[in-house]
């Protein structure tokens, strides 16, 4: 089986008992690690049998990929935040984005009627920023702690944007299993999804030091503080919150024309 996951310690950290043997499988595994946008694109391929998937990519893809219970990225009380060199209205600027299919890029557009997307890899919107090739970036992985540290402030949060309109969890990302695998052999790996992040939350100080290999740079506290943001009891299983949480937030850019809204089918056990 080809699983993929990006280079962020959240999910190596879940990923963690999965890949070294801590999980016992009756498959094997083929092991990807790339960013986000660039697995959004692979799916479109379909090469992957398990893969990571921004929520906004889902929406283009669920004819070939359904979501799975287990894995999911959500923000309670944080997300993809916008920032600059100092406090602006961002209407109508050019603004660094992660990519176009990313969750973030989706939130941003709901939010913000006119700005100027400019598409960059994720660990590349802090530096273009501060370089003054963009008047604002969005940001995600762990630059939504660290950018306070590179002299930047925040004028979007959306976050707060987001829970204003649904008092919901954000939903962000997901992991998602091609469709024409048998449902057994999908049920087969979301047990073992689940097994996996479970051993993670018990056994974190162990999970780390192989999250560790994607801090790109980072202190471990601060890694440990974003791995355990986004993987939490959402994470091991979707609660009806996050499902409902889901909807919405297809129902929102479906009003806004951005693309028919995905029929939300999720694998439970």
């Amino acid at each position: 089986m080809i699983i993929a996951h990006t280079p962020d310690a959240d999910d190596a950290f879940m990923f963690y008992g999965l890949l070294n043997g801590k999980i016992a499988v009756n498959f094997e595994i083929t092991h990807i690690v790339a960013d986000i946008e660039t697995l959004n694109r692979k799916a479109f391929l379909g090469g992957i049998d398990v893969t990571a998937l921004s929520a906004h990519a889902y929406a283009f893809l669920h004819n070939k990929y359904r979501i799975l219970s287990a894995g999911a990225s959500i923000g309670e009380g944080y997300g993809p935040v916008v920032v600059a060199r100092s406090g602006m209205d961002i209407n109508g600027k050019r603004i660094a984005v992660p990519g176009k299919y990313t969750t973030a890029n989706l939130l941003l557009k709901l939010a913000v009627d006119d700005f100027q997307p400019v598409e960059m890899k994720f660990n590349e919107v802090v530096p273009a920023l501060k370089r003054g090739a963009v008047d604002a970036g969005l940001v995600i992985h762990e630059a939504q702690i660290t950018y306070p540290q590179h002299g930047l402030v925040k004028v979007l949060d959306l976050w707060d944007w987001w829970h204003e309109k649904a008092g919901l969890p954000l939903p962000l990302g997901i992991n998602a299993i091609k469709r024409d695998i048998p449902v057994g052999a999908q049920r087969e790996f979301l047990v073992a999804l689940r097994e996996s992040v479970q051993y993670a939350l018990d056994n974190v100080e162990e999970a780390m030091q192989y999250a560790m290999k994607y801090s790109r740079g980072a202190d471990k506290e601060l890694v440990k503080k974003f791995a355990l943001m986004y993987v939490n009891q959402y994470t091991y299983e979707m609660s009806k919150d996050v499902v409902n949480a889901f909807d919405m937030l297809y129902r929102m850019a479906g009003r806004r024309g951005f693309f028919a809204k995905p029929p939300l089918d999720i694998l439970f056990l």
